[in-house]
């Protein structure tokens, strides 16, 4: 009977906490379009595997008439459960509760739940919908803050961490998140800003509203703070599980695998996407469609920096990282977000034993006083740095253009690429022919008689020397010259072979990317 009466009162209390604030705010962030934090838990992971961590926790603050009041879990669900039967830590803030504020206790149990991932070395996934800081607990708030900081950097390159904005993140609160692997959004019911539209009112003037300001749009197309957004809580949770299918659960294990398709070993539809004139864009997705896995790919800020792209696909069951030019924008030139958005994506694969594959097709740096002036030096050097760090297998393929620095910065044989193969389109050289002919060959169109058509001559002689890839192959910048409709063959290869590489690196604390 005593025990009875004890599980009574335990269900009870449970039952009491799992109500958060209640029906009636329940209702209200139904009303809003969004799922409740244990709603978004509940898809998150297998159905029946979600274990929760301090669901019956207590705030601690005896001010401002919190004393007798009853914050259920202190506005956060923390635990662990499967996603596609692999471990996966989280947390979920709760908006019904104090409006999802962080406090002492809140921010307790994030660092718990942080801390217990970096044992089982599993991903940890926090679900962000807060309105900030605890006014009423003061310091405590930003105390607990700086904890969940520096445990953001403590997991970094250990275990993937993914920050999912699903309503409010303002203020300080939005430097976890960008500590943080990926930032995933969802349309018109999340925001993220320091300071918010009222302040900016009165300290500049500037009249704007949350979703211009820091809504998923601005954070996806021109912050760039954005990995993914989508436009429903349902379609965000869907992407997060896909997004987990492509990582390694640590630092110390490999993506997982998973079966791969038959296919030909020449692939004629490869001779079909580029198009006559060098000039002409086209689109590189048509390629990396052929290269990946029944065409699977999942890109990394597809509306950010559009000059490259960046992202998962699989290569014969395997994960693999491709960053490619887009020729389709700025011609695929490099630019300073094109340049950040490549070497954060690079190292993020190197942390966690994620191949790359680089697709070029890249005619230079961006020029211009805007690009300079903007810092397009140091930019353009994370890349270098990225590249020249990563120690995963590096395949680098020339599809058209490889010039000057851009090319290196591509991941070139010397950056450290284990092959480095071309097309027989490539052209590989520090410019372009019209370019490079009038200054090696100024003097003599200069004293021509007829000096344009000695340039075209020269622009032609300059050409057939180093618009093609054999003078590179020679010189063994190049390994190898292949048939595009063999590109897949090769690199399954490559990624055969490689997969078990290890390369010694010297011995020092960490090194000092260029910002």
């Amino acid at each position: 009977m005593e025990m009875e009466h004890l599980l009574e009162e335990l269900h009870q209390r449970e039952g009491s906490a799992r109500l958060g604030g209640g029906q009636g705010r329940i209702d209200k962030e139904h009303a809003k379009g969004k799922m409740t934090a244990r709603e978004r838990l509940d898809q998150l992971f297998d159905a029946g595997t979600f274990f929760e961590v301090g669901l019956l926790a207590r705030h601690r603050c005896m001010d401002f008439g919190l004393a007798d009041k009853v914050l259920p879990g202190d506005g956060v669900v923390t635990g662990y459960g499967l996603v596609e039967g692999r471990e996966v830590f989280a947390f979920a803030q709760d908006a019904t509760v104090m409006g999802g504020s962080l406090g002492a206790a809140h921010g307790e149990k994030i660092c718990n739940i942080m801390d217990m991932a970096l044992k089982a070395r599993a991903p940890v996934v926090g679900i962000n919908d807060s309105a900030g800081a605890r006014v009423q607990e003061g310091a405590a708030s930003l105390s607990a803050y700086g904890r969940i900081f520096r445990k953001n950097v403590a997991c970094s390159g250990v275990i993937p961490q993914i920050s999912v904005i699903m309503g409010n993140c303002a203020g300080g609160a939005v430097y976890s998140p960008a500590i943080t692997d990926f930032i995933v959004m969802v349309e018109r019911t999340s925001y993220m800003f320091i300071t918010g539209p009222k302040v900016i009112k009165a300290v500049t003037g500037e009249d704007i509203d949350m979703e211009r300001l820091g809504g998923a749009k601005v954070h996806s197309k021109i912050s760039g703070n954005c990995d993914f957004y989508h436009s429903n809580d349902t379609d965000c949770i869907e992407g997060i599980r896909r997004l987990l299918s492509f990582l390694p659960s640590n630092s110390d294990s490999a993506p997982p695998k998973v079966s791969a398709p038959e296919d030909r070993l020449l692939d004629e539809e490869m001779l079909h996407i580029l198009p006559d004139s060098r000039k002409k864009a086209f689109d590189m997705h048509q390629i990396i469609d052929r290269l990946v896995d029944r065409g699977d790919f999942m890109e990394i800020k597809p509306h950010y920096a559009k000059n490259i792209i960046c992202g998962f696909g699989r290569v014969a069951g395997h994960t693999a990282g491709i960053v490619a030019n887009q020729p389709r924008f700025l011609a695929g030139t490099l630019d300073c977000n094109a340049s950040d958005k490549a070497a954060r994506f690079v190292r993020f694969c190197d942390c966690f034993n994620i191949p790359l594959v680089s697709l070029v097709d890249v005619p230079g740096y961006m020029p211009g006083v805007i690009h300079e002036h903007s810092g397009i030096i140091r930019h353009g050097a994370k890349m270098i740095f990225a590249y020249s760090e990563a120690t995963v297998p590096k395949i680098t393929i020339i599809i058209r253009k490889a010039y000057g620095g851009a090319f290196q910065a591509m991941c070139s044989k010397e950056l450290g690429a284990d092959q480095v193969w071309a097309w027989p389109t490539a052209e590989v050289a520090v410019m372009g022919a019209e370019g490079a002919s009038e200054i090696v060959y100024a003097k003599e169109i200069l004293k021509a008689d007829n000096p344009e058509a000695t340039k075209m001559a020269k622009v032609e002689e300059y050409r057939k020397k180093f618009a093609n890839p054999y003078d590179a192959t020679e010189r063994m910048h190049v390994d190898a010259v292949i048939d595009p409709r063999a590109t897949r063959h090769y690199l399954k290869g490559a990624l055969r072979a490689f997969i078990s590489k290890n390369e010694a690196v010297l011995p020092k604390k960490h090194g000092n990317i260029p910002l």
